[in-house]
This record gives structure tokens, C-alpha cells and sequence, in this order.
């Protein structure tokens, strides 16, 4: 491409970023005409007549930023409709909700909206959310299994197992080296078991802020809960809260359910649910805590930190993430997130990519150094 040319495409690009008057569109393309006419609608609002408030306006302006930009440039330009127009409002229009990309933020504004959505869009609120919990899945839950089986599996493994929990494969690699070849036989010096197996040897415990900042956080953790509960070799109690802490162990099976039975916004107790999580650690030495918060505390936080002492020193691994999502850097308070790290609590944001290696290195107890939590 020529300079010349390389001249013309920025200018076109800032024009199409910096906006302009209608009468400068004469020698756009088609393409660019209708990628400015949708633009100046989210973006000059404020000057023009912009979207307004009718949901049919609103169902082909969505309609229209989906046959202009890629997918993720569509989220970014809905989420900024949300935020400047009250687009959220007319999500509870049923022909809106079924024009919008679902994504994870979608998810978190419906259900921080549920209490207000009429009987004739309920339906199709529910199928956005499985749709979108569905595709969390199909991109995660495989390396989630995969990543705690495996921690499962080595950690739980025994050098003097019985006869049915013996490690064939592992066993033989370990003794190649006393291969007898005058007599074609393997003499072992190591056994390798699998260890002891079954429902309940490692209990994870799960609590989730539901504080409107913590949204898409919680949105993974209930999909995340879910496939973590559907692991045998793992049991599962998860509850999310904010002055009130709510058990949704029950609706494990059911993720859509789960995420419904959130409430969304509220302020936040964090020692009122670390004491629900002190009632679930039973067999600490066999305990893994997830306590998901930005951990800013509208509680007692000296009650707080007394609980969170408490539960690290029973022997439970104990980890605080300050955010589950890809929000880029997260808000935490910085001065409650030093203390917990100085009580033993691993603190830190993880985005869900980086949650199963996470949960893995939780379960074997091998620590978090040189983890990348991105």
C-alpha cells in the first residue's frame, strides 16, 4: 500500500472515530455511510436525535451494528449503548433481547434487571443466558475437568496401594531401569497407586460477592460452580452474597437456574458470609476456598480478617480472588487485599482462562508461584 493510500485510510478512520456532519458522507462509501449513521447514533445522542427511546428504532440499530462491525466490536458498542442510553431498559423488550450478541455482560446487566423483566420476555431472557453459559462451557468446562481430575489423580497418589488402585502405567515407567533382560521380566522397586478415590475428597467451597461491581464474576463463578459439582471426585457448596448470604448449593445442577437465583447489587458483608464458609470446612486438610470479592467490606472488617485468620489457620487452602472476569485491571480495596495476604490468603484477580490451573494447583497444594492469573 502507498503512503499516499496508507494517508487515506487513516483519514477515513478518524472521520468514522471523530464523527462529523451528515453532508461530509457524499464521498463515503456505502459502507462507511451506514458504519457513520449508526456511530453518530450511539455516540452523538446527546446533539441528535440519536436512538430515543423505541424499541423498534433500538431493534434495527442493533441489527445494523452486527452486519457493520465484528462481534467483539458489537459487545463493546452495546455495552456502551447500555451505559450512555438506558439501552438496558429496553432489554426488557422481547423483539430487542433477541437482536442483541449475548455475552457474559449481557448475562450480568439481565440479571441485575430479572426483578423488572415481563412475563413475555422471561423466555427469551432464559435462552440469551443458556445460550451464553453454553458457550462459557463449550470453551472452558472441558480444561476445567481436565486440569482437577489430573491434580485429583496426583494428589491422592499412593506408593502403597492395594492391588485394584495400583497405577499400571506409571508404575512400569518408574522401574524401567530394572528391566532384567537375561530373564524378560520387570522387577519393581516402586509401586504407584492411584490413591484412594470417590465422591467427597476434595471439598470446595465457593462464595461469590453479588455486589453490582462483582457481576461478570459472578456470572462465572455459577457457571464454573457448576462443572466443578459434576465432578465425582469433588464435592461442592457455593453461595454468593451482600449483606445476606444466600446457599445455592441446591441449584448446582442447573447453572441457568443458579444465575437466576442471584441478586445483583446491594451492599456487601464479607465476615457475615466468611462465617457461613467457617460452617462448611469440616475436613480442612481436605478444603479448598474460593472467596470472590473486591473485598470492599460494609461490614465489621476487624470481624472480617478475625474470620478469614481463622479459616487459613484450621489448615484450609484459602484463596481470594479479587475478580473473576476479563475486565482488564480490576477495583479492589488495595489495603483489605494486603492484609488478607498477610493471613495466608492467596490474593488476586484471574481471569477464566486461568481458572482451572488455578483450581488445580489449590487441590495438589502446590502454591502460586510463577502462576499467571491472566
Amino acid at each position: 500500500m502507498s503512503e499516499h493510500s496508507d494517508e487515506l485510510e487513516a483519514a477515513r478512520r478518524w472521520r468514522l472515530v471523530l464523527g462529523g456532519e451528515p453532508e461530509d458522507r457524499r464521498e463515503m462509501s456505502e459502507q462507511d455511510r451506514g458504519m457513520d449513521k449508526v456511530l453518530e447514533a450511539l455516540y452523538d445522542s446527546d446533539r441528535k436525535s440519536g436512538l430515543g427511546s423505541a424499541a423498534p428504532k433500538v431493534h434495527r440499530w442493533l441489527g445494523d451494528i452486527r452486519s457493520y462491525f465484528p462481534r467483539t466490536t458489537v459487545q463493546v458498542l452495546q455495552r456502551d449503548a447500555m451505559e450512555r442510553l438506558g439501552l438496558d431498559r429496553m432489554l426488557l423488550e422481547p423483539e430487542v433481547l433477541e437482536t442483541v450478541v449475548p455475552d457474559v455482560h449481557l448475562v450480568a446487566t439481565l440479571l441485575s434487571l430479572k426483578g423488572m423483566i415481563p412475563a413475555k420476555t422471561r423466555e427469551t431472557a432464559r435462552m440469551v443466558v443458556r445460550k451464553v453459559v453454553q458457550e462459557v462451557e463449550r470453551r472452558l468446562s472441558q480444561s476445567l475437568r481436565d486440569a482437577v481430575k489430573g491434580a485429583v489423580d496426583r494428589s491422592t497418589r499412593s506408593l502403597r496401594p492395594r492391588l485394584r488402585e495400583i497405577d499400571w502405567d506409571r508404575t512400569i515407567r518408574a522401574n524401567l531401569k530394572t528391566w532384567d533382560p537375561v530373564r524378560g521380566v520387570l522387577i519393581p522397586e516402586r509401586i504407584i497407586g492411584h490413591g484412594r478415590k470417590g465422591r467427597g475428597l476434595k471439598h470446595v467451597v465457593l462464595c461469590v460477592d453479588q455486589s453490582g461491581s462483582m457481576a461478570t464474576s459472578v456470572v462465572y463463578a455459577g457457571i464454573f460452580g457448576a462443572v466443578l459439582a459434576s465432578m465425582r471426585a469433588l464435592t461442592l457448596s457455593m453461595a454468593v452474597f451482600d449483606t445476606d448470604v444466600a446457599d445455592l448449593s441446591e441449584h448446582l445442577d442447573d447453572p441457568v437456574e443458579l444465575l437466576f437465583s442471584t441478586q445483583l447489587g446491594g451492599g456487601t458483608d464479607i465476615s457475615l458470609a466468611l462465617g457461613w464458609v467457617q460452617q462448611q470446612v469440616v475436613r480442612p486438610s481436605d478444603t479448598v476456598v474460593v472467596l470472590i470479592t473486591d473485598l470492599y467490606e460494609g461490614g465489621d472488617v476487624r470481624q472480617m480478617l478475625q474470620r478469614a485468620h481463622e479459616i487459613r489457620s484450621s489448615g484450609a487452602t484459602c484463596i481470594c480472588l479479587l475478580a473473576l472476569s476479563d475486565d482488564g485491571k480490576p477495583g479492589f480495596d488495595a489495603n483489605n487485599a494486603a492484609k488478607m495476604q498477610a493471613l495466608g490468603w492467596d490474593t488476586f484477580a484471574c481471569t477464566p482462562d486461568a481458572f482451572p490451573e488455578l483450581m488445580s494447583r489449590a487441590i495438589e497444594g502446590r502454591g502460586f508461584k510463577g502462576f499467571d492469573p491472566s
